[in-house]
């Protein structure tokens, strides 16, 4: 009896420390979004591709299939037209589950992009990640982007 009580003790005092962790790791990869987002599609920085993605990433863009290559070149094309846009990204995460090495996160992206102060576009998509747990830490795996249209 007294070993049940012992088991149950350390199973109640150890269930918080589960959660906490799980609830951790929900919010590093909706941070890992939100920072993707803003070092690599607000700031166009193809050198941290590899900060963010997998080697064999793939971007799901509205019917189109970009990898890592196709991103860079999207980069760096976007690099050269001045002034660059800024723009400004904000999530709303609809959910997210952390699974071992494997986590999915779906959320609504919104972006406002502005040249000189001024809005030019305001965007929304409903996005789904996958990312998995390397050497590195967190990366993204597979992105799928879904525009919203009015």
């Amino acid at each position: 009896m007294k070993k049940l009580l012992i088991l149950g003790l350390f199973i109640f005092l150890g269930s918080p420390s589960f959660s906490q962790t799980q609830q951790e790791e929900i919010e590093i990869i909706e941070v890992l979004i939100q920072e993707s987002f803003d070092s690599l599609f607000s700031a166009f920085n193809s050198e941290k591709i590899e900060n963010y993605y997998t080697e064999d990433f793939l971007l799901l863009e509205d019917g189109e299939v970009w990898n890592n290559k196709i991103i860079k070149e999207y980069f760096d094309n976007a690099i050269k037209k001045q002034p660059i846009p800024t723009r400004v990204n904000k999530f709303e995460f609809i959910e997210t589950k952390v699974d071992g090495d494997m986590a999915w996160t779906a959320y609504h992206n919104y972006a406002k992009i502005s040249r000189d102060g001024e809005v030019i576009r305001e965007v929304h998509w409903l996005e789904s990640a996958v990312a998995v747990k390397t050497a590195a830490g967190w990366k993204l795996k597979m992105l799928h982007s879904t525009p919203i249209r009015d």
